[in-house]
């Protein structure tokens, strides 16, 4: 019979990788050491079942998703992952559940070099919350609130592909491998975010769709911005989607992207990472725009709230 402890031993018990991980699994605490001219960034995600994930998931797929949505935040800060918690709360123990589960949640950990430090175990709903800690040069953290009148918008990767994907598990009949892999399998654009820190004005993840976090940059920042429909970058199988459905906005209110939305002044235009593309422009008058086929209208519809 499993206890709370032994499935701590045989399921996430990990060696430390990280220098600064002085003291992992195993005591009240773990230690974390900050080297000199660093600052730590801290992030928590909860995911419930059957609100954030159906209940039929691949659970090594959502092992997966749980570390690399965390991640993603520390990428949108342009921080170092350098560890992370896990509290998870289960009506019952099953081994092969958390065998699958935690041999996705460890792979992607391993893959960043990213150390699991400690957490909890419980009975209840399933129920998953990682903490993530990450590292950041001293005042060089990328925020949504130093967007300024004239930058350009810019999107790292694909657009709406995680959201076709979740449009083909809710009955959308359709054959797109890649959208369901993107939707069960973010990648977080960790490398992308370090180079960002030397010209990026403003930077957040996409999680609850571009329109929703584009609209807290601009909150923050107290500034409006136009968005270029025909510059989006989008998969020609969320393109074939658009025109069978007629449902223009999907890509820009749907979530579960975690690609990386900022801002660069001009001058630096020059010096956008790769697979970047330029989407929009940063603007004086409040609110959010749609550029499309030379028209422009207010983009009122939003991305995932919770409590709405």
């Amino acid at each position: 019979m499993l206890t709370e402890f032994s499935i701590i031993d045989k399921f996430f018990k990990n060696t430390p990788k990280n220098p600064e991980t002085r003291l992992g699994i195993g005591d009240d605490c773990a230690l974390l050491s900050i080297p000199q001219g660093y600052e730590l960034a801290i992030t928590t995600d909860t995911m419930v079942e059957a609100v954030h994930f159906f209940p039929n998931v691949n659970p090594a797929q959502l092992g997966h998703k749980l570390l690399a949505v965390n991640l993603s935040d520390l990428a949108a800060m342009g921080a170092t992952p350098i560890a992370v918690t896990l509290a998870l709360t289960m009506p019952h123990i099953d081994e092969n559940w958390l065998t699958e589960f935690s041999r996705g949640f460890l792979k992607l950990a391993q893959f960043y070099n990213v150390d699991l430090i400690g957490g909890d175990t419980t009975t209840g709903p399933l129920t998953l919350t990682v903490q993530a800690i990450g590292l950041a040069p001293w005042r060089q953290s990328l925020k949504r609130s130093t967007a300024k009148t004239g930058d350009l918008i810019y999107m790292t990767g694909l657009l709406g592909e995680a959201g076709l994907g979740l449009k083909i598990l809710q009955g959308y009949d359709c054959d797109a491998e890649n959208a369901l892999v993107r939707f069960h399998e973010p990648m977080p654009r960790i490398e992308i975010g370090f180079a960002l820190r030397e010209i990026a004005s403003s930077c957040i993840d996409i999680s609850d769709g571009l329109a929703s976090d584009l609209g807290h940059i601009l909150k923050q920042s107290g500034v409006g911005a136009t968005l270029d429909f025909d510059k989006l970058p989008l998969s020609d199988d969320v393109k074939n989607y658009i025109e069978s459905t007629g449902d223009v906005l999907m890509p820009i209110i749907s979530g579960d992207d975690y690609e990386l939305c900022f801002t660069i002044p001009p001058r630096f235009a020059n010096r956008a990472p790769k697979n970047c593309t330029a989407i929009g422009i940063i603007e004086s008058e409040l609110g959010l725009r749609l550029k499309k086929s030379g028209q422009i209208e207010i983009l009122t519809a939003k991305g995932y709230e919770h409590f709405s």
